[in-house]
């Protein structure tokens, strides 16, 4: 099963409209300050890091929403079963299917990037809110494998600030544009050991 992204041929549902009004609302109700704009490129992975509240998930839809980009997730294509269909996609969900032998998840979102004329797909390469601070691969595999940039996006619950970077397209070394990436995120958040630890993973990757 491929992977399927947002149906951009029908009006969205009425609870698509409602939940996203209601983030928007929230996001605009917190009062975070905004720094960078669109990247520039039509279709692009987005890695928000670091990853330590729910309110993160606010504060992308909110930042997507103010600089003009549609965002997009992986979902567990289960998810997408009647009747929530039409909401998930909505919403911007791509369906992944990982449950047939030989199934690529990689390939199935490249697929999915080749089909459409704009994508921005939001990943969280940290994975989880307890994670050590090194990062899974996949979005990398993802960004190569459907020869897009990747954007480092951040955002800061202690100060409030959060944003977008410049596109970085990846390479044929993952420690090295891992490398590339702890930079940014060490200058965002200076005194983060997330990142720190990032770097650390880089440095490991770069010396295998």
């Amino acid at each position: 099963m491929a992977a399927r992204g947002t149906n951009a041929g029908h009006r969205a549902t009425l609870l698509s409209r409602l939940v996203r009004r209601r983030l928007i609302a929230l996001y605009r109700w917190k009062g975070w300050t905004l720094e960078g704009g669109h990247p520039g490129v039509p279709k692009f992975v987005i890695t928000g890091a670091p990853h330590t509240s729910n309110w993160d998930f606010v504060f992308f839809i909110g930042a997507t929403h103010t600089l003009g980009i549609r965002p997009s997730f992986m979902g567990k294509h289960t998810l997408f079963k009647w009747p929530m269909t039409r909401f998930m996609e909505d919403m911007g969900g791509i369906s992944v299917d990982r449950s047939q032998r030989g199934s690529n998840y990689v390939e199935q979102v490249a697929h999915a990037f080749a089909q459409a004329d704009e994508l921005a797909l939001v990943v969280a390469p940290e994975g989880t809110r307890s994670t050590d601070g090194e990062w899974r691969s996949g979005f990398w595999h993802i960004a190569r494998a459907a020869g897009v940039p990747i954007v480092p996006a951040w955002v800061d619950n202690a100060t409030m600030i959060g944003g977008l970077g410049e596109p970085i397209w990846p390479s044929d070394d993952l420690a090295a544009d891992l490398a590339r990436l702890a930079e940014f995120y060490r200058a965002k958040l200076p005194g983060c050991g997330r990142f720190e630890r990032l770097a650390a993973q880089a440095e490991r990757m770069g010396g295998e």
